[in-house]
């Protein structure tokens, strides 16, 4: 192979994880070349709002004074997972966060608070209901670091509305700004945007090295110790989507256009198994004048119904479990889309969503698309938006009747925590009964698919056979996800991405040493 350039380790990804696995690789002394498809660093993290990570016991939240184990977050994780994926992963995630936090501390560059963030299964043992396993990084001013305003990607509102780039970097955005800091002054990594991987290079059986793509040309790289990819899911591709039975579409995805599951196609060429390819990070989504929906939680009313003007899932529920109960009854043929809002005039026209993630645009726009109603009445909301009136009417009175009571008999909104995080710790229940009454379309969203290349503990791919391929490892949405089917709890996806591309270096540093040894 004609090589035109020589790493110790290349990373494909500059999302949180992608990022961490450089700065790793950079801090154990390794040769590291990172690159990136796309004009901007961050990916799918850097639309995170609160970019955190669920890491169990880790020394921010010891600082803070938690009385967490790490035998309870386990117990806890596993008991949400199951055993729908090794339980050694399992294990080396609750386990890995806190020492890869105490890793990160050491350098200045690196800083996190705690952002408290209930656990999405309240009800299940050793369940943390006051968010005491959730970790961010500590916002900071543009103006700190003003060289990366415009090549981190995001937020949301940049990218899709235009706005102007705020003057702080926060949530996922100050994650990938952090990391660049920390890379800056380390000769030993070179970070390249517009430089996408179109392919690995194989000597029998091993990873030796990659093909990339850049301003038209491809070349080829070698990697001495491994290659690491950690480049999302393949939400943004249709056909793939379409190929493994992810529900949903790529205009409604909250990740970057460029996240096409090249990585995963290479993968499997070189003979990677895979796993959980039909399975996403999911969330009712907010339908917007350009079609597409976009993840929104944060509920201050209203309530859903479905086209025949029924009720049909807690509104308050964790948005992973929320997406996944419209789409099993979508499978059913009991909910079809769009499904709609329904809430009244306590806070006006605008749905009672304080956190739709893509703001909102002029409510005008919403109108002229037909996504947002009004009406004097029930009966003629009813009609505008194509559902029996009676059943909407009757929908209505009986939830009006549960608010008193503070309990929802029907979908349990309000029986765990998540539900009540955002009405400070009371029931989430509140009364549609002020008229005018408005109605807002919603679709079903995705954060990215979670399905990829099966590993080991290291991050290491392994092949259907169990064998570990040699010179090749995954992270985050790229690797078969550690939580299977289920979301456990905020911060679990950027959390998987960073710990298992930090493990998947680690294992090639101590690879390098064995060797010179």
């Amino acid at each position: 192979m004609d090589w035109t350039q020589e790493y110790d380790v290349v990373v494909a990804g500059s999302g949180g994880g992608g990022m961490c696995g450089a700065y790793t690789a950079a801090r154990e002394g390794l040769s590291v070349l990172l690159v990136e498809a796309s004009d901007k660093f961050g990916g799918t993290t850097a639309y995170s709002g609160g970019g955190g990570v669920w890491f169990p016991c880790n020394p921010v939240l010891m600082r803070a004074g938690t009385d967490d184990t790490i035998e309870d977050a386990l117990t806890y994780y596993r008991s949400v997972v199951g055993d729908r994926t090794p339980a050694d992963l399992q294990e080396t995630y609750v386990r890995g966060g806190a020492p890869l936090i105490e890793y990160l501390e050491q350098d200045e560059n690196l800083k996190f608070e705690m952002l408290p963030w209930p656990d999405y299964f309240g009800k299940a043992p050793k369940a943390r209901l006051d968010g005491q396993r959730h970790t961010m990084p500590t916002p900071f001013p543009v103006s700190d670091a003003p060289a990366y305003k415009d090549v981190v990607r995001g937020p949301l509102d940049v990218d899709r509305l235009g706005a102007p780039t705020p003057d702080y970097y926060i949530g996922g955005r100050a994650l990938v700004a952090r990391f660049l800091m920390a890379l800056e002054p380390r000769d030993n990594a070179t970070l390249q945007l517009n430089t996408a991987l179109v392919d690995l290079v194989t000597d029998d059986g091993e990873v030796t090295g990659v093909i990339v793509e850049r301003d038209g040309k491809r070349e080829a790289i070698r990697a001495r110790r491994g290659v690491l990819l950690a480049t999302g899911g393949f939400e943004g591709n249709d056909t793939m989507r379409a190929e493994y039975g992810v529900p949903g579409v790529a205009r409604d995805t909250m990740g970057p256009a460029t996240n096409t599951g090249q990585a995963h196609r290479a993968g499997i060429a070189a003979g990677a198994a895979t796993d959980l390819m039909d399975q996403a990070w999911w969330s009712p989504g907010l339908t917007h004048p350009d079609g597409r929906s976009a993840f929104a939680l944060w509920f201050t009313g209203g309530i859903f119904v479905n086209q025949n003007g029924e009720r049909f899932v807690n509104e308050s529920a964790p948005y992973d479990r929320l997406g996944r109960d419209v789409l099993d009854q979508m499978a059913a043929g009991e909910v079809t889309l769009p499904f709609w809002m329904i809430y009244d005039d306590k806070e006006g026209e605008v749905p009672p969503c304080k956190a739709p993630n893509v703001s909102f645009s002029p409510t005008q726009e919403y109108v002229d698309a037909g996504l947002w109603h009004t009406a004097d009445t029930l009966e003629e909301l009813a009609a505008k938006i194509g559902v029996p009136a009676d059943a909407l009417v009757a929908t209505v009175e009986k939830y009006n009747g549960h608010v008193p009571t503070g309990v929802d008999p029907d979908f349990g909104r309000g029986d765990e925590a998540y539900d009540r995080a955002f009405s400070g710790g009371e029931p989430p229940l509140v009364t549609v009964d002020q008229g005018p009454f408005h109605a807002a379309a919603f679709g079903v969203s995705d954060l990215g698919t979670k399905g990829g290349l099966t590993t080991d503990v290291t991050g290491n791919v392994l092949r259907a056979d169990g064998s570990a391929i040699t010179g090749l490892y995954a992270a985050g949405n790229t690797m078969a996800a550690p939580s299977g089917t289920v979301y456990p709890g905020g911060g679990n996806p950027i959390g998987t991405s960073m710990l298992f591309s930090h493990l998947a270096v680690r294992a090639m540093a101590d690879a390098k040493q064995e060797a010179s040894a």
